[in-house]
């Protein structure tokens, strides 16, 4: 049971902490080819700027995404529930 209890602690922090990294270097990829983009095309800032700010609501949407799955398994944990289900028979 304690085994299962720190795999599932451990995937959750792989989860929450790889996502975390992934959406940061995303943001920080993105935001670095908007101001290449907008130093290059000045008249066109406007709509990309929109067009970043979107993205980068989506990128973070993925990252809370796995976050939400992590807390899932955190607090209701489907795992521990089979397993003390087995245990009690």
């Amino acid at each position: 049971m304690e085994n299962v209890l720190a795999y599932v602690a451990l995937a959750c922090g792989l989860i929450v902490s790889l996502g975390a990294i992934g959406a940061s270097i995303g943001i920080a990829l993105m935001g670095g080819k908007f101001l290449e983009s907008s130093a290059r095309q000045p008249e066109l800032m406007n709509d990309l700027q929109t067009k970043m700010f979107i993205l980068a609501g989506l990128i973070d949407a993925a990252f809370l995404i796995g976050v939400a799955i992590a807390l899932l398994f955190a607090f209701a944990n489907p795992f521990a529930a089979t397993l003390l289900a087995n245990v009690a028979r």
